[in-house]
């Protein structure tokens, strides 16, 4: 089972020069965190593009709250069971001291932190690919407030979904346990969709789907992601307003005119007590 030292994640998350944990995974501020609760999937998209990384959103999930997840990953990979590699798994999680006869899914519960969220890479699997289930759900939401993003199966949903301080994304449920697979690595780059998932990544899932944030670029994303969100609520009023068209304020750079009008706007909103963020 593959876990890095914490010189190897230090060199893996290298970009990040912030707070770590003890492990060496970066540990991007709670502030930074809360701030990207009130952003888009859109506005996440928009920055991390900018910055070269266009692939960092999966969607296509199910579930279990409305509310934004927003937390720093804790990575698990799993891979089809193959007896002898499992058997050496199973070695190697005794020596490292996971309790003796517990599935290897609860030694990544089991290392969940204050705003962690489980991402589970198991390939795609629903039926016996049940990451977690509604007791495995609450010792995860109990540890983390955050919740988990599975790419795979979940069990006894009724009982996820009365976990409300935690929100888990997966891709179907089924009433299997989970079986036949292998952990092969935790906060190791998990994939998944597309994405490159690292440990430490911000996590940032929205109605629309989960957007894998990397450290480096979280306070970007905040930043950037509260101007766009301030000026995209500028022009719908413009545009309700009848002030401006569609095609006037859909460009990507404003006249002149608006841009002023812009300036004001914010000025307005500033003298009565509404914060605008510009970059």
């Amino acid at each position: 089972m593959i876990q890095f030292s914490r010189d190897e994640m230090l060199r893996l998350t290298a970009a990040w020069d912030g707070d770590r944990f003890d492990d060496g995974r970066p540990r991007v501020p709670d502030a930074t965190l809360e701030r990207l609760r009130n952003l888009t999937a859109e506005h996440a998209w928009h920055v991390l593009d900018e910055n070269g990384y266009p692939y960092q959103y999966v969607g296509g999930w199910l579930s279990t709250q409305e509310h934004t997840l927003v937390g720093r990953a804790v990575t698990s990979q799993y891979l089809p069971i193959r007896p002898d590699y499992d058997h050496a798994v199973e070695q190697i999680g005794r020596e490292r001291g996971f309790t003796e006869g517990s599935l290897q899914n609860t030694w990544v519960v089991d290392s969940l932190v204050d705003g962690d969220v489980m991402v589970a890479d198991i390939f795609g699997k629903v039926i016996e690919g049940t990451v977690v289930g509604d007791n495995l759900g609450a010792a995860v939401a109990g540890r983390t407030k955050a919740g988990a993003v599975i790419d795979g199966g979940v069990r006894d949903l009724v009982g996820l979904r009365r976990l409300t301080s935690a929100n888990f994304y997966y891709r179907a449920a089924d009433p299997t346990p989970i079986r036949n697979v292998t952990l092969a690595g935790m906060n190791i780059p998990v994939r998944v969709g597309l994405t490159t998932v690292l440990p430490g990544d911000v996590v940032f899932g929205t109605e629309s789907g989960v957007t894998f944030i990397p450290p480096h670029l979280a306070e970007e994303v905040a930043r950037q992601g509260e101007t766009i969100s301030d000026r995209d609520q500028f022009a719908k009023q413009r545009i309700a307003e009848g002030r401006y068209t569609a095609g006037e304020i859909d460009l990507p750079v404003w006249a002149d005119h608006i841009e002023e009008d812009y300036r004001e706007w914010a000025k307005a909103r500033a003298a009565d007590g509404v914060a605008t963020r510009e970059e």
